[in-house]
């Protein structure tokens, strides 16, 4: 696609953003619950979204995959309010639709597959109730413009200007780097627009690349992103990658994701998962014996975290060492 066409496409989303945004209203009253409140807490938020990329990870999706299912997971529970044992049944459902919709029929988990690598307690009717809820409330078809679309855009626009910047500016890396912002809900609060660019900011100073930032400042421009706004989201973006840099963090470790089942969810698993070198753990973590038409009550309710690990793109090298000590940001371009 030539940079003209490029330009035309990231201004058709720029104008359609604000249909896939959470209610502001709705973040912020998760962000003010207290852990010991009935309602959802931006902690379990976070959790669950650490989950889901845990699942990702684990069944092979794409990162189109998570963030659809984060972008879902966002704006359901800045609508609805809901009971935090039902919060594990709505991320896994919000999961389930966006694979549908990203990933190749034959790449798809069976839904049993999935309820069992999550160690949740809802069943398999539950789920299909709990999708079609999700689905009827955000009016959900196929698709959405989340800050993956604009990333994938700008780096093409990157790369469009010039052929030996595909060695300095690596679209894995930035999509890591977007996955571990999105595992904090302060940044569904943000543009998806300006949290890609400011992403893709934070990587470019770590390059060094006065043409690249030459680049970030034209698409700037052309979407009309005020300085300050952007300003804001760069600082922000820079104290989580610095966060995640930092060996203070437990998170990533730098270690690939290990997954623990039991044996018995291992032998129910379809023979192209890889489980046999898999640890494991007492066989009691989740009855088989519910039955497939157990009440919303039956779903799962507070799971601690499914791995200490984000999944195993959340590495060292993905999340820039020179965020570590920066302490001054360079001034956007006026």
């Amino acid at each position: 696609m030539d940079a003209f066409k490029l330009m035309k496409e990231l201004r058709v989303n720029y104008e359609q953003e604000a249909h896939y945004l959470p209610k502001e209203t709705g973040l912020s009253l998760i962000e003010s619950t207290t852990e010991d409140d009935s309602r959802i807490s931006a902690k379990c938020r976070d959790a669950k979204v650490e989950d889901l990329w845990s699942l990702t990870s684990f069944f092979g999706y794409s990162t189109q995959t998570f963030v659809l299912a984060v972008n879902l997971l966002d704006r359901f529970l800045a609508m609805i309010r809901i009971q935090p044992k039902h919060l594990s049944c709505v991320s896994v459902s919000c999961l389930h639709m966006a694979a549908k919709v990203t990933e190749e029929e034959c790449n798809l988990a069976p839904t049993g597959d999935l309820i069992r690598i999550g160690q949740c307690r809802f069943t398999v009717s539950d789920l299909c109730r709990m999708e079609k809820i999700v689905a009827e409330k955000l009016n959900f078809k196929s698709k959405a413009i989340t800050a993956l679309t604009f990333l994938h855009l700008y780096h093409q626009i990157a790369l469009s200007h010039s052929t030996d910047r595909k060695e300095k500016l690596s679209l894995e890396k930035l999509e890591a780097q977007l996955k571990a912002c999105l595992c904090r809900i302060s940044f569904s609060k943000a543009k998806p627009s300006v949290l890609a660019l400011s992403v893709l900011r934070q990587e470019i100073e770590g390059v060094r690349s006065e043409d690249m930032l030459e680049i970030a400042y034209h698409i700037q421009r052309h979407l009309k992103i005020t300085d300050g706004e952007l300003l804001l989201w760069s600082e922000r973006v820079a104290r989580c990658l610095s966060d995640y840099a930092s060996p203070e963090c437990s998170k990533p470790n730098h270690k690939k994701l290990q997954w623990i089942v039991s044996r018995r969810t291992a032998q129910n698993l379809h023979s192209y998962r890889v489980v046999p070198e898999l640890p494991t753990i007492p066989e009691g973590c989740w009855d088989e014996s519910e039955s497939e038409d157990s009440c919303e009550d039956m779903m799962s309710s507070g799971e601690e975290s499914l791995s200490s690990s984000l999944g195993s793109d959340a590495e060292g090298p993905f999340f820039p060492l020179h965020l570590r000590r920066q302490k001054h940001r360079q001034p956007l371009h006026a």
